[in-house]
């Protein structure tokens, strides 16, 4: 198991990444702490993890709230010792309209949201990892744009400059800093979104592959760079986009 005896908290733990990332973390034997603000997706992760042999536990906590925050990630350190892994899947709440018609308020939300919720989620994490530790954002910006996004890549720009500077900070402590990128999940999409079949087409037209990554793609490269494996890994974007997102 890459992840055995590890201690991984994971924010937006209820949601469709953040559950699929913390159920990898659970099947290669980290001990799972699901924060969200809403009890049932939690419960229903936690529940699919303990099912399958893992351990998980749930904590309602607003990603947004410093005080909810540093109290969650505290009471996990004091009981474990430690906290060895942390991840944040939270929505940052963006309204995608173009630049000409979008609202201040709603430009600015995703990038206010963003930074804030991994500032944070990684500082209250960070204080509780001595000599070693891996924090795992996910969905960085790449080079590439497109219109109608609003604030929405914005916030992706701000995560990676928030990755850098906290991997260049964090780094003497032994904590990695990594960004996961993907260039859409089809299945973290709801089978109620309005032309969500376009929308699948559209997002697997650019990969180099003729496929997008999955849900389970996701979850099993989040362990494995969170794992000792990846050890030499830090201040990094690990590409999973099946080549819709060119390096440079």
């Amino acid at each position: 198991m890459l992840l055995r005896e590890k201690v991984a908290v994971v924010y937006g733990g209820g949601g469709s990444i953040g559950g699929a990332v913390a159920r990898a973390f659970a099947r290669e034997g980290a001990r799972v702490f699901l924060a969200g603000r809403t009890q049932a997706p939690l419960d229903k992760v936690a529940d699919d993890i303990r099912a399958a042999g893992g351990t998980a536990e749930t904590a309602l906590v607003d990603a947004l709230d410093e005080q909810a925050v540093d109290a969650f990630t505290g009471s996990v350190a004091a009981r474990e010792g430690r906290i060895d892994v942390s991840f944040n899947a939270v929505s940052v709440q963006d309204v995608q309209r173009p630049l000409a018609e979008i609202s201040v308020e709603d430009f600015l939300r995703p990038i206010q949201v963003a930074a804030r919720t991994q500032f944070l989620t990684i500082r209250a994490a960070v204080r509780h990892m001595a000599g070693s530790g891996v924090v795992l954002l996910f969905g960085g910006g790449g080079p590439q744009t497109q219109p109608g996004l609003g604030g929405f890549k914005v916030s992706l720009d701000t995560m990676e400059g928030i990755r850098r500077q906290w991997a260049c900070e964090a780094g003497a402590q032994g904590v990695r800093v990594v960004t996961l990128i993907t260039g859409g999940v089809p299945e973290s999409i709801p089978d109620s979104f309005p032309g969500k079949a376009a929308l699948e087409a559209e997002l697997r037209e650019p990969t180099l592959l003729g496929r997008l990554a999955t849900l389970a793609d996701v979850g099993d490269v989040a362990a494995f760079v969170a794992s000792d494996r990846a050890r030499t890994m830090t201040s990094a974007t690990v590409n999973v986009s099946c080549g819709a997102i060119v390096d440079h």
